[in-house]
């Protein structure tokens, strides 16, 4: 990050309009994620599918028959990091369905945001039926909320640390490179004019409080990445949610936690809606 830092503070005076293109493409360029040898072989049994979002090619499994159920992975991560939930959800009598977004995992395209995420999750959806219930991790919950405030039906929903404040997280990305004003301002309508989207229109909390359908949040109380304040945040927000606080778990290893893995799929299997009032923490798992 200094030696970033050092570059785009020479680089953005002398353009600040190179500075602006060469910044947009770092950050909206994801890494691709490695999958560990489990997570391989669990995707090795799965029913792979292709389809084209944006004129990219998107890649995904299936397991099992019944109710689907969708696995919607984090910025820079990838559908077979989800592979935990496939066998509880499908012993519990679930279809399961992950994939790769665009711009990460096996998908195609370089880069990737929040919206096109979100564009990648209807597709899905639309190509293999309505959804049951839902599994998203970190930004795959921010892109969740944002098409279901599209109009995406979800009838359970589980977000597993949460992400509530992606402009903000931006914002002090740009503010540890040192980018001016005037960058800032050059990335974000280059930005909003690439993915067809405003910023403006990315308040997390705000889409959540017009949400309607049952909500669990799962989240460790010292997440090193997204703080636990931001899923406290959206259920809190959230009418008919609640949320479970964890321990140890941070937030990488809480998506793969059995304890947690358990929690969400007897969520995702209840039948009944949970009672709107219900929004403070109910649980802590020391692990």
């Amino acid at each position: 990050m200094r030696l970033l830092r050092l570059f785009f503070r020479g680089l953005q005076w002398l353009s600040p309009v190179a500075t602006a293109w060469i910044a947009e493409r770092l950050f909206f360029t994801p890494h691709r994620a490695r999958l560990t040898p489990a997570m391989r072989t669990e995707l090795g049994t799965g029913r792979r599918f292709e389809l084209e979002v944006e004129r990219q090619r998107i890649v995904g499994w299936s397991w099992g028959d019944g109710p689907p159920v969708y696995l919607v992975h984090g910025w820079g991560s990838r559908g077979g990091r989800l592979t935990a939930y496939v066998r509880p959800l499908a012993q519990a009598g679930f279809q399961v369905i992950g994939y790769d977004g665009i711009g990460h995992g096996a998908s195609g395209g370089r880069m990737s945001s929040m919206p096109q995420l979100a564009r990648t999750l209807q597709a899905v959806v639309a190509a293999h039926g309505p959804a049951h219930g839902l599994v998203a991790h970190s930004l795959g919950a921010s892109a969740t909320t944002l098409a279901m405030e599209w109009g995406l039906a979800i009838s359970r929903v589980v977000f597993v640390a949460p992400a509530a404040d992606p402009v903000g997280y931006t914002l002090r990305w740009a503010d540890q490179l040192g980018l001016t004003e005037d960058v800032i301002a050059r990335l974000r309508t280059a930005s909003e004019r690439r993915i067809v989207f405003s910023w403006s229109d990315l308040d997390i909390v705000a889409l959540a409080r017009r949400r309607t359908v049952p909500l669990l949040v799962l989240h460790d109380i010292a997440d090193p990445v997204i703080a636990w304040g931001e899923g406290s945040a959206i259920a809190g927000a959230w009418p008919g949610s609640r949320i479970v606080t964890t321990r140890g778990l941070g937030h990488s290893e809480i998506v793969r936690d059995p304890e947690v893995v358990g929690q969400a799929v007897a969520f995702l299997a209840k039948s009944e809606r949970m009672p709107s009032a219900t929004r403070s923490a109910s649980a802590i798992i020391v692990t």
